[in-house]
């Protein structure tokens, strides 16, 4: 039975997939930031029939995305799905920041993700075939690179909509660095405005539902054979042109090597 690490997987999307991985046959590497959701998570696994571990971690603490790596690094490991994300935030709401002070939702919608999946590359293909997914969004907005950290005129919006178009970049990245090691990487937006506590949080109606968007995600975790590319729920499709652009990925591949 392989594993599979599930980040986010306390509400949401991560909530809905992290039973059906276990009904799958896969072991659930459970994480979250509250230790009660993430029993409860592991609970959910185990009534639905599968197994499951939990594991707690802050992904706005680089520190803690390194311990978090450091304590599954050694499993059998076949499947990272970068799950867990910061919205828009509320409407007109502040700018906020990570415990490493980098603009919070560039901090876990990317540095987190890149952070995590570099630290376990060894244990992927240690364990090869095996799949990175990466959970983004159709909505994406161009990289300022003289304003990584919207320190001018800050947006929720806009803050969460660069970050996305970052990690499908870096996503497209990874699956040319990986191509010929049996580890595949893919980035999905699951479904528009999902009826989601993020979702919820910035006032939005939601247009879809968790399992609109789960079906979709699970299928690119379990069946998906494909590399780089980006899918709009079942869907291949393509970002924002930027996120295939040469000169903006090699921009972020440099900005990516200056974060501590």
């Amino acid at each position: 039975m392989s594993d599979v690490l599930l980040t986010g997987a306390t509400s949401g999307l991560g909530r809905w997939l992290a039973p059906r991985l276990g009904q799958a046959g896969r072991t659930v590497l459970l994480h979250g930031r509250d230790p009660a959701k993430v029993a409860r998570g592991v609970a959910e696994v185990e009534a639905a029939g599968g197994k499951a571990e939990g594991f707690v971690a802050d992904l706005a603490d680089l520190d803690d995305v390194g311990r978090l790596a450091a304590q599954v690094r050694d499993r059998e490991l076949t499947a990272l799905v970068n799950n867990a994300g910061v919205g828009f935030g509320q409407r007109d709401g502040g700018r906020e920041v990570s415990a490493d002070g980098y603009e919070l939702r560039w901090a876990v919608n990317l540095l987190a993700p890149v952070r995590l999946t570099e630290a376990l590359l060894p244990t992927l293909k240690a364990n090869a075939p095996a799949r990175i997914v990466n959970v983004g969004s159709l909505g994406q907005e161009p990289i300022d690179f003289d304003d990584l950290q919207l320190r001018r005129r800050y947006d929720g919006v806009t803050a969460y909509r660069r970050a996305k178009l970052a990690l499908a970049a870096w996503t497209f990245d990874l699956a040319d660095e990986l191509a010929g090691s049996g580890v595949t990487a893919n980035c999905i937006h699951p479904a528009t405005f999902m009826d989601t506590e993020m979702v919820r949080q910035y006032g939005q109606r939601p247009m879809s539902t968790v399992e609109d968007g789960g079906e979709a995600t699970l299928r690119l975790i379990l069946d998906e054979t494909r590399t780089g590319l980006f899918f709009d729920a079942r869907r291949a499709a393509e970002p924002h042109p930027d996120a295939r652009d040469p000169a903006v990925r090699a921009r972020l591949r440099e900005v990516l090597l200056l974060r501590p």
